[in-house]
């Protein structure tokens, strides 16, 4: 099909100012959940666009997140009016801790019909998602809906990226305006050179440096250079709490492990040494309260992050706000020549002992002996993940998604998003049953789309986090963490999904081995020992 690109003296409807527009920004994949005041854009859907269907908003929006972080590229969602945006509030917030690009639009009723109150109408469309996007209007005119889009567009993909939002009248998209101009606008921010420069005596002066990474060096494309960096200074590397990508490659000899998201145990991680330097994430995340003695000691921390608003929150430390694919070559050309005693490394995992219920720990090993090379793993077990960071290293850059909102219902529909943005690799979505159920009709879609996905469900019947936290707070016998009754296979078989259950560990191996090899989406359920996991 030919599509041709209208002048920019020619009036065209607001309709095909947009599909112009879109096209041009290549946004052609487009996730969503149609209702009535969406139609008149989903007339004559054009054929060089691909239009992904979630049965639930909030799937939607997670979906489009996945791809957008996958590609590096903004995704376009559109949504059911007021109550789809309501739907999808969670993953919007998801998405915005997840830094992922996305402009989103929905549906608003007629505008000769706003001032009646009527169905389907939001009074402040433009603010229901504040503050979890970064900018949002409903435009004053029909014929400003383009502008706004691209306007929405340019801000989602500046650093740090982040969802943006544009309510549209149903009426908009049959009047007449010019095209879009086409625009160039730069996403990076260059760092301080003084404070590079800072930096870098402060790192030719140190004895032993360490470096704390976190999401934006992957999202970046940065990770190369951080990881000659932290060659260059021979220190070692901590992954930030709760990073939602890779950090630092997991089998490399500086690797020194996570940092777990407690007062205490971040400064007992980093206080033996004379210089911290964090790099594409806050300072830092964490998830309970205590005392944390770094941020009373003399020990001098630099933060390099593209988030402004995370330099300002940190309470400590020199913060250098400007992108790290700048940064980073620019801190490797100032550094002196040094030599350091290389640290010591992280002792060899232990291989677990397969037994019967299957324990997590033996389930990532497994994972990990069988997956294909270069398979990209996507995440939400949450009381399974000190067994994951422990026995199923991630090797490269760009294999590993999770999220940094904590808010379940994301790991399956992200799954779908990077899978249709990577379809020459095998995604692995590793989902706890009770993460499962908040956003189980993805796998709808990813039958649909017959798309390379292996669900593997480690099932320990219940919120497992919520278990552990049970036992740190004292809290006894709360109500609300069992979940029985749940047949994961058979609800994954009637969404067209290929699904079966694993009982004992000697069936593991061949099962996972050929789940990598289905021909389009499979469940594997795996119930798995009760034991309750120390998440701190």
């Amino acid at each position: 099909m030919t599509t041709r690109t209208p002048a920019a003296t020619d009036k065209i409807t607001v309709r095909e100012a947009t599909i112009d527009l879109l096209r041009r920004l290549d946004m052609t994949t487009v996730f969503g959940n149609p209702g009535s005041t969406e139609l008149p854009f989903l007339n004559n859907w054009p054929r060089d666009f691909r239009y992904i269907l979630g049965l639930q908003e909030a799937s939607v929006v997670a979906m489009a997140d996945g791809y957008a972080r996958a590609t590096g590229r903004a995704a376009f969602c559109n949504l059911h009016s007021a109550g789809g945006i309501g739907h999808a509030l969670g993953s919007v917030f998801t998405a915005f801790r997840n830094q992922a690009p996305l402009v989103i639009s929905a549906g608003q009723q007629a505008r000769s019909l706003l001032p009646m109150q009527p169905f389907l109408g939001a009074t402040e469309a433009a603010n229901f998602p504040q503050p979890y996007v970064k900018w949002s209007c409903e435009p004053a005119r029909a014929e400003d809906v383009p502008m706004a889009l691209a306007h929405a567009y340019h801000i989602a993909m500046q650093r740090p990226c982040g969802p943006t939002f544009v309510s549209i009248p149903m009426d908009d998209w049959s009047a007449e305006t010019y095209p879009a101009a086409a625009r160039v606008v730069s996403r990076d921010t260059a760092p301080d050179p003084d404070l590079l420069a800072a930096l870098a005596r402060a790192l030719g002066r140190s004895e032993r440096p360490v470096l704390v990474i976190g999401p934006e060096v992957d999202s970046e494309g940065a990770g190369e250079t951080a990881v000659a960096l932290a060659e260059r200074l021979c220190a070692p590397v901590w992954v930030s709490p709760f990073s939602s990508n890779v950090g630092f490659p997991e089998e490399h000899p500086l690797f020194a492990g996570f940092l777990p998201a407690a007062p205490g145990a971040v400064s007992a991680s980093l206080s033996p040494h004379d210089l911290v330097v964090v790099l594409g994430a806050p300072v830092f995340t964490f998830h309970v309260a205590g005392d944390c003695a770094l941020f009373r000691s003399d020990t001098p921390l630099f933060q390099i992050t593209t988030d402004g608003e995370a330099a300002a929150a940190a309470p400590i430390g020199t913060g250098i706000v400007g992108s790290l694919r700048l940064a980073l070559p620019a801190i490797m050309a100032l550094l002196p020549a040094r030599n350091r005693v290389a640290p010591s490394q992280r002792p060899l995992r232990e291989i677990p002992l397969a037994r019967d219920p299957i324990p997590a720990e033996y389930l990532m090993h497994m994972i990990s002996a069988t997956m294909p090379a270069g398979a990209i793993i996507v995440e939400e077990a949450p009381s399974h993940r000190p067994a994951m960071h422990e026995h199923l290293p991630i090797r490269g850059f760009g294999q590993f998604y999770t999220m940094a909102s904590g808010g379940l219902g994301y790991g399956l529909p992200a799954a779908v998003g990077v899978a249709l943005a990577k379809p020459e690799q095998r995604v692995i979505c590793i989902m706890g049953d009770g993460s499962l159920m908040y956003s189980i009709q993805a796998l709808w879609t990813a039958a649909q789309h017959r798309l390379p996905i292996s669900i593997v469900v480690a099932n320990n019947g219940g919120y497992g986090a919520m278990r552990s936290f049970s036992r740190a707070l004292n809290v006894e016998a709360p109500p609300g963490i069992d979940l029985p009754g749940i047949d994961s296979v058979q609800i994954a078989a009637g969404f067209g999904c290929a699904a079966s259950r694993v009982r004992d560990a000697a069936s593991l191996e061949a099962a996972l081995i050929e789940a990598w090899r289905v021909n389009g989406p499979v469940l594997i359920d795996v119930p798995v020992d009760r034991a309750v996991a120390t998440l701190y």
